[in-house]
C-alpha cells in the first residue's frame, strides 16, 4: 500500500485489510511529503512526519488486533509520483473501490 496516510483512518483499514486478505502481508509505505505539495492537485496538505504517521498507523491497526512486524511493516519511502515496470514482474495493482 502506497499512500501518504494524512491522517490515517477508517477508509485506509479497510483498504489494508483487503490487501491483508489477498496477500497475507503487507507493505505500508509512506511517501515522504511532510509539509511538501503530494504532487496532485488538492492534496498539498501533509501536516504530519513519518513518526506521526507510523504511529497512528500502528494505533489503528492494533485496534483491530493487527501488530507491526507480523501481518504488516511501515516504511518510508521517496514521494512517489509515478510507477513504472516492464513485462512479467511478478506483481500486480489493484484497485479497491471503497466508494
Amino acid at each position: 500500500m502506497l499512500g501518504r496516510w494524512q491522517p490515517w483512518h477508517d477508509g485506509h483499514i479497510e483498504l489494508f485489510k483487503r490487501a491483508l486478505q489477498k496477500t497475507g502481508q503487507v507493505c505500508i509505505m509512506y511517501r515522504d511529503v511532510a509539509g511538501a505539495d503530494a504532487g496532485v492537485e488538492g492534496q498539498a496538505d501533509n501536516p504530519f512526519d513519518f513518526e506521526d504517521v507510523k504511529q497512528n498507523i500502528i494505533k489503528g491497526l492494533s485496534k483491530h488486533g493487527y501488530k507491526e512486524g507480523k501481518e504488516y511493516i511501515v516504511i518510508k519511502v521517496p514521494n512517489v509520483v509515478d510507477i513504472s515496470y516492464g513485462r512479467g514482474v511478478g506483481y500486480s495493482f489493484t484497485e479497491h473501490d471503497l466508494g
